[in-house]
């Protein structure tokens, strides 16, 4: 479902931005903005899909009803999203040592999957569209979702489910409100005197979540409160004290919000890989041994060092350094990120030194004003391409699976719509850079001519920006604490669990 979906998706994400240009002659700077609000909004629907998963419908339902969405509207892929990656993840267990390293491997195959769909989209779809027109494309995406959701319906007798267990906003709101109302109750230092449900209470597979030393105020929504009756067992309501675990589901929620932010940026580069360079791939030479590669096709480059370096990733770096690491995952999900967002940061700079030399290839030639494509290959544009494809690499399965991994249980989909949000803002921010450094700059990329823009300024720009929203992302990531989990498993009427940190067994309880 992954391949198809994402042909369906990123063939069509490719090829709008020429198609606003081409046929619905909007400018080079509208068609930029258009397809990258388009993109944002798309990526900031995941949490609604996430929220429909975790609340009402099982992952693999919501991916049955969304991708019937998607057939005929865009806004399927919104469900798609949240709930594909959660679907497939839950089918090994994370308190299993063995299978915790699986995991890991999943979610770099789950990007093996995307890139290999998104290929097929930006060639065979794009070429389609490209010479038999845009209906003929539209069709073969729909077809392809059409099959996506069946070959997932196959599977439905095996796949390991989840069980909604409520909304995941009214358990946050329910911590807030409790911790609130509570604000002049004293914080116990031992965490014992704190509400929690232990042994026979604790369904089978119930995750504990163990308590954490950050946003202390929250531990107020989990101080227990006296009845004024030692005779009444009356368990107050949970707007007024809710468990640890909760309380720490909440905690987790609020200390991904500046990984998330600053993430955003590294989304907001890519998004000019998929716009203006897209852009500058029509005024370049596009021959290969007499074919016409489609201005289109262009990110095929950066899917295909992908498609490479995914699997050396998996089977050879991850092995290698886990020896010294001892991390099943290799390195932690963060510094993956963080390696990502270094190399973004590279590619932004070899962009504007590209675009550079394109430029003075039509000053040297006198072809400033000319519509012919100009003498030089459009794959110098692949050097770029191939840095941020290694990124991408990078960045996007480091956030999927550290959001999935660090999520409660009943907040897998939303926490995987949450790292797609990433991409969402990153797009939407791209689309008030472009307006922004348009009017402070005087319109360095206001005049629909890139012979005569300054798209170079643009992307160094970006380049400076990214190292310092590195710094920021790095100051971030270090305050970051990784939950603690204790998997109450029953047996003969004990509890039994583990307590797991960041995907490593600690210890037994």
């Amino acid at each position: 479902m992954v391949v198809l979906e994402n042909m369906a998706f990123v063939s069509n994400a490719a090829s709008l931005v020429t198609y606003f240009n081409e046929y619905m002659n909007f400018s080079l700077t509208k068609s930029a903005t258009t397809l990258t609000n388009f993109m944002g909004t798309a990526f900031i629907l995941s949490l609604f899909g996430g929220f429909i998963s975790d609340t009402y419908l099982s992952r693999f339902k919501t991916c049955v009803l969304f991708g019937s969405i998607e057939v005929v509207f865009a806004f399927g892929t919104s469900g798609i999203k949240a709930a594909l990656p959660s679907l497939g993840a839950d089918q090994f267990e994370e308190s299993n040592p063995k299978e915790a390293a699986l995991l890991s491997s999943f979610f770099n195959w789950f990007l093996f999957s995307v890139t290999f769909g998104a290929i097929f989209g930006v060639t065979f779809v794009v070429w389609i569209s490209d010479k038999q027109g845009r209906d003929w494309g539209f069709g073969v995406c729909t077809i392809a979702v059409v099959m996506a959701v069946l070959f997932l319906s196959m599977g439905k007798s095996i796949y390991r489910n989840n069980v909604p267990k409520g909304s995941p906003f009214i358990r946050i709101l329910q911590v807030f409100v409790a911790a609130t109302r509570n604000r002049n109750l004293p914080i116990p230092e031992m965490t014992e005197e704190l509400y929690e449900i232990h042994g026979k209470e604790a369904r089978m597979g119930t995750e504990i979540l163990q308590r954490t030393d950050q946003f202390k105020f929250l531990d107020r929504a989990a101080v227990v409160r006296s009845t004024g009756n030692a005779s009444t067992s009356t368990t107050p309501g949970p707007w007024s004290m809710c468990t640890v675990t909760q309380v720490e589901e909440t905690k987790i929620i609020v200390r991904m919000l500046p990984i998330i932010l600053s993430t955003v940026f590294m989304n907001t580069c890519m998004a000019q890989l998929q716009t203006f360079t897209v852009q500058q791939s029509t005024t370049m030479d596009r021959n290969l041994h007499g074919f016409q590669v489609p201005g289109s096709s262009i990110p095929v480059i950066p899917l295909g060092f992908m498609f490479i370096s995914i699997p050396i990733y998996d089977r050879i770096f991850i092995p290698f350094v886990r020896k010294f690491t001892g991390i099943p995952t290799g390195i932690r999900h963060l510094q993956r990120t963080g390696v990502g967002l270094v190399l973004s940061a590279i590619s932004m700079a070899v962009s504007g030194i590209v675009e550079t030399h394109r430029k003075s290839v039509a000053v040297h030639h006198n072809m400033v004003d000319s519509a012919e494509p100009l003498p030089i290959s459009v794959f110098w544009l692949g050097l770029q391409y191939a840095i941020f494809g290694i990124a991408d690499m990078f960045t996007l399965v480091g956030l999927l699976e550290f959001f999935y991994s660090e999520s409660s249980a009943g907040m897998k989909s939303l926490s995987t719509a949450i790292s797609w949000c990433s991409l969402a803002f990153g797009y939407f921010t791209s689309s008030v850079v472009v307006e922004v450094v348009n009017k402070v700059s005087g319109g360095w990329l206001a005049s629909n001519n890139l012979n005569r823009d300054k798209l170079n300024y643009f992307y160094w720009l970006l380049s400076g920006l990214s190292v310092v929203n590195l710094g920021v992302y790095l100051m971030c990531a270090s305050w970051y604490r990784y939950k603690k989990v204790e998997v109450m498993e029953i047996d003969t009427g004990s509890g039994r669990g583990g307590a797991i940190e960041g995907g490593e067994e600690m210890g037994r309880v």
